[in-house]
């Protein structure tokens, strides 16, 4: 049996293969959007690997960061990654976060909120540990339309088999829409309500680099449903976006990422 050590190292490899480079880059655009100053205490609701967590270290100088995950093995993963004495980790969930009340000045979260079942539950439990005039704001991907690098996958699926239409993870998240994020803190106890896209390009050296990361595993939706279709289907799947997917001269494929963003003060 694994350790809790070697578990949380093998599922933090695939999240950021997957995903977590990627959210990385984005993760540093969000904060540059919302330039906040330096000497804030944070909380990071749903850390997942610490990307974002890192980029509260590497660009807002500040006095504390606490990143918050259900999952035990990214709680372990995170934590070994991001050696920095500012910064902490813990298991807890966006509606139980183990913090007092008003203890922080800044709370995130990044691509989060849209897998949520009650986010106005958690955006209580947010406004809980938030000091008074503390700024809010989280993150998640535009995955309808300009999240390109899991659209064409989705795309490709759909083309081969029109069931996964179910399973796109476009329709399946409505919040994942500007005015949908803004109307969720508007009318949740927020001022000050601002929206906007936040942008960036993934960049990957050649076709088995972009598809690796979907037959690599893991319980991240598109691999996961990658993984429930038969052999010749998975195929067919990889056939059609060898075919689809826009190259550069060198084979190397750039894909355009955008999030939606909001943020609020409490």
């Amino acid at each position: 049996m694994a350790t809790l050590a070697g578990e949380a190292w093998a599922g933090g490899a695939l999240y950021e293969q997957y995903m977590g480079r990627w959210s990385r880059l984005v993760a540093a655009e969000f904060l540059r959007w919302l330039a906040p100053p330096a000497g804030l205490r944070w909380v990071d609701v749903g850390c997942g690997s610490g990307a974002l967590c890192g980029a509260l270290v590497d660009c807002c100088a500040p006095a504390e960061v606490f990143g918050v995950d259900p999952a035990p093995a990214f709680v372990d993963y995170a934590g070994q990654l991001l050696n920095d004495a500012r910064v902490r980790f813990a298991v807890g969930t966006a509606t139980a976060i183990p913090a007092d009340d008003h203890a922080y000045d800044g709370v995130v979260s990044g691509l989060v909120f849209n897998f949520l079942p009650d986010p106005v539950a958690a955006l209580a439990e947010v406004r809980r540990v938030a000091a008074p005039g503390a700024r809010v704001a989280l993150y998640v991907w535009d995955y309808a339309e300009r999240m390109e690098w899991l659209r064409y996958f989705w795309d490709a699926a759909i083309a081969v088999n029109e069931a996964a239409r179910a399973a796109d993870e476009g329709p399946r998240f409505p919040l994942c829409r500007p005015n949908a994020l803004h109307a969720l803190f508007a009318e949740n106890g927020f001022s000050n309500v601002a929206s906007a896209a936040i942008e960036a390009e993934a960049h990957f050296a050649d076709f088995d680099d972009y598809w690796q990361p979907f037959v690599a595993g893991g319980r991240f939706p598109s691999p996961a449903y990658l993984y429930t279709r038969p052999p010749a289907e998975r195929e067919a799947i990889r056939d059609y976006l060898a075919q689809h997917l826009p190259r550069q001269a060198d084979g190397s494929i750039v894909l355009a990422m955008r999030a939606w963003a909001v943020q609020g003060i409490v």
